[in-house]
């Protein structure tokens, strides 16, 4: 059974197409005008052991917002689609994810049920990354519409850190290594006494 998905949105303010294979070899690419989400979605791609292209135009010269909430939304749909029933997927995990000094927990369930806590605090200070700038706060902002497009539950809780890049990369990292776990086959039941997720 091919667990792949290719999910494409058209809006007045973005374009974005998603593919998507959650049984690849870990090959991860991005081209969404903004080299730092680029990279952050690169990590989704390589750390989650998935097959993940992304491509995206947006009115970056309005604000990064829109195109970085659309992929996640495209990307979420990409993956309740990849999933299927979800039948013997292991449907839980988690990891502590450090990056020099910054740790990372992430915590997520396959439920079906759309649920963001993220508690991760970077300086009001904190100077964008690349150019055009991804602003520290945009992280949310995905991690939202991908969980809400998903019907993932995730939790993101920074444990430690000072350096921006560094807790931004070790939550896409982490976030990527608990998806590889949950989306794992161990069996042929959907993991529920639903019996549905």
């Amino acid at each position: 059974m091919s667990r792949r998905a290719e999910r494409v949105r058209r809006t007045r303010e973005t374009e974005i197409a998603v593919t998507l294979d959650l049984d690849g070899s870990g090959g991860g690419e991005a081209s969404t005008g903004l080299p730092f989400f680029d990279h952050m979605l690169a990590q989704l791609g390589r750390h989650g052991g998935f097959d993940l292209t992304v491509r995206a135009t947006g009115d970056l010269d309005v604000d990064a917002h829109h195109t970085v909430e659309d992929v996640g939304i495209v990307l979420g749909e990409a993956l309740a689609e990849a999933l299927g029933d979800k039948a013997g997927v292991r449907r839980f995990a988690s990891i502590a994810l450090p990056l020099d000094e910054a740790l990372i927990e992430v915590a997520l369930d396959l439920s079906g049920r759309a649920y963001l806590v993220y508690e991760v605090e970077v300086s009001p200070d904190a100077v964008a990354l690349g150019n055009p700038p991804f602003e520290a706060q945009l992280a949310e902002e995905f991690w939202r519409a991908f969980v809400t497009a998903a019907g993932v539950t995730l939790h993101v809780r920074m444990r430690s850190g000072k350096n921006t890049h560094h807790i931004l990369e070790a939550s896409f990292k982490g976030v990527a290594r608990a998806l590889r776990d949950a989306v794992r086959v161990e069996g042929s039941a959907v993991p529920s006494t639903k019996g549905t997720l």
